[in-house]
């Protein structure tokens, strides 16, 4: 079953691929509605049996892994794999690509070949970055997705959509070349990119200056796209503007992206490093965690609401890393797939109150949802709930996890 990464990544590049080669015509626009949900499908269909076929009592074991040569004069291999810590990230990477492609069936768009191309070659780079086993590989599909997001949201998203989207591309670029580096430093110093080697012996041969160092600039890198306080900045403009399926992948998925790089190299592969920083780590998300409940109490957009709460839920994930604890890694993971739940959910239903009052403006919309529109007013009251951390959902056991690490840190932490 090794073929299975392989066939995850190529299912939405060759679908990308025919809609591009595609030409418009009578009827296209069904045949490009049923292709992207085609191509969509089959690809959480092969996810799917990803996560069924693994060996879950084995979880820390990499599995399904593809090594071949890539750039044999740098040793740069195509090296990916699949562990218990991507296998959730991408069986949800999928779902929500799904379930955009769904919504786009009901709701259209303008351009949309241009928007179908846009979203499944998002969805390669998101795969193919919980996938890479290489760091250079990993930064590539990192890297790809930020060009068709930023076309999401110039092209398709609010009257403020060409601000809001310079403003993202300009951040993550920045936070990625500050990545970089780092990535770089690590290969300088410890003679491999390979993530699996460099995690077997963490540290080898590189001093603890090189570790902080390391850390410093990867973790900076990836808390622009987490993102952390006070690199958040591009987010609420992003998430605004965006139209409905980008705001759904953009929390869903690619904020993960920045919380996975923790769990995959900053932690594993530069213990020492970890250790240093680790306590300014946790003084950030801990700002954050306030600094976003605060701001959302000041929001009148729902959707700027969602975005600035989802500032605050990251912060518990970067809460429960910064413990370097078992539990609060276990904690930052978990919340990591709650939030990506959750706060979908929350933007599809965004888009759809927006949809049908014509504004995300809340005391526009007034009061009486539950009267006037009772099923879409219930599902986001049970969002919200799960939103809030109630017991019982999802939303609730990441958070008291990263908590109770947050309490009983690693030893040597304050």
């Amino acid at each position: 079953m090794n073929w299975l990464p392989i066939a995850i990544l190529g299912v939405p590049l060759l679908g990308a691929l025919a809609v591009l080669a595609g030409r418009d015509g009578p009827g296209s626009a069904r045949v490009l509605r049923w292709h992207s949900l085609a191509v969509s499908a089959v690809t959480f269909a092969l996810t799917v049996l990803l996560a069924a076929t693994f060996d879950h009592g084995d979880a820390a074991r990499m599995q399904f892994v593809i090594d071949l040569p890539w750039i044999p004069g740098l040793a740069i291999h195509f090296h990916l794999g699949v562990d218990g810590i991507s296998l959730p990230l991408i069986v949800l990477t999928s779902l929500l690509t799904l379930l955009c492609f769904v919504y786009l069936a009901g709701a259209g768009s303008p351009r949309p070949r241009a928007l179908v191309f846009a979203l499944l070659l998002l969805e390669v780079g998101m795969l193919g970055t919980f996938l890479a086993l290489d760091l250079l590989l990993f930064f590539v599909f990192f890297e790809v997705v930020l060009i068709p997001m930023y076309f999401v949201i110039a092209i398709w998203g609010g009257p403020g959509r060409r601000a809001a989207a310079v403003k993202f591309i300009l951040y993550t670029l920045l936070g990625s070349v500050i990545l970089l580096l780092g990535l770089l430093l690590i290969w300088a110093q410890a003679g491999t990119l390979d993530m699996v080697a460099l995690a077997r012996t963490p540290g080898a041969g590189m001093t603890r200056a090189a570790q902080v160092l390391a850390f410093v600039a990867i973790g900076l890198g990836l808390a622009v796209k987490t993102p952390m306080w006070p690199l958040h900045t591009w987010l609420p403009d992003a998430h605004t503007e965006a139209p409905t399926v980008g705001s759904v992948l953009l929390a869903g998925v690619l904020l993960k992206m920045g919380t996975y790089g923790f769990a995959r190299i900053a932690i594993p592969i530069l213990p020492e490093g970890a250790a240093a920083v680790a306590p300014w780590l946790g003084a950030f998300a801990v700002v954050g965690i306030i600094y976003g409940a605060l701001a959302c109490l000041a929001q009148r957009d729902l959707k700027r609401m969602i975005a600035y709460s989802s500032i605050g839920h990251m912060g518990f994930v970067l809460l429960g890393f910064a413990t370097l604890t078992p539990v609060g890694i276990n904690a930052a993971l978990f919340g990591n797939i709650a939030h990506g739940l959750i706060t979908g959910l929350l933007f599809f239903l965004a888009g759809a109150i927006k949809d049908r009052y014509g504004t995300a403006d809340m005391p526009s919309m007034g009061g009486g949802m539950l009267t006037r529109v009772p099923r879409l007013g219930a599902l986001l009251t049970f969002a919200c709930i799960a939103s809030l951390g109630i017991p019982g959902l999802a939303g609730f056991w990441g958070e008291m996890l990263a908590l109770l690490g947050a309490f009983t840190p690693a030893p040597g932490l304050p």
